[in-house]
């Protein structure tokens, strides 16, 4: 029996096209939530950049094992909370985007207002991407 050649439509190369597109603005924005919400204070990048050339001279000058292994832990928490903050800057687009593509993946994924509302989305941002508690 030979096999037949199956092959996607173009509607359908668009669908998935359109799904993923959605899936990752809606992701990307949830990911940022996240860092955002993160209970203490906000990271300064500046002063995390200051504090990490301080730690890297104090690398360069000390002998003691035990304090350049935690002189190294410092300088890869610092990193992080760099690399963090630089994608913290843009929340505003990153929320456009969402409220772009919410309300219709929220419907093709069976997505409640209040699944987003437990995940951390302001309800003004539900509101605006027309996301509503009884849909």
């Amino acid at each position: 029996m030979a096999k037949t050649k199956r092959t996607m439509s173009p509607e359908h190369k668009k669908a998935i096209a359109e799904g993923r597109a959605e899936g990752a603005a809606v992701k990307r924005y949830l990911e940022q939530l996240q860092v955002k919400g993160k209970p203490g204070r906000p990271v300064d990048p500046e002063r995390a950049k200051k504090r990490l050339a301080k730690v890297d001279a104090q690398l360069r000058e000390e002998a003691n094992p035990l304090t350049r292994l935690e002189l190294e832990q410092t300088r890869i928490d610092l990193q992080r909370k760099i690399e963090a903050t630089g994608d913290s800057q843009d929340i505003d687009g990153l929320e456009a985007g969402f409220v772009k593509v919410a309300k219709s993946y929220a419907a093709r994924k069976n997505i409640s207002y209040q699944a987003f509302r437990k995940v951390g989305v302001p309800a003004s941002v539900l509101k605006s991407a027309g996301v509503s508690r009884s849909a």
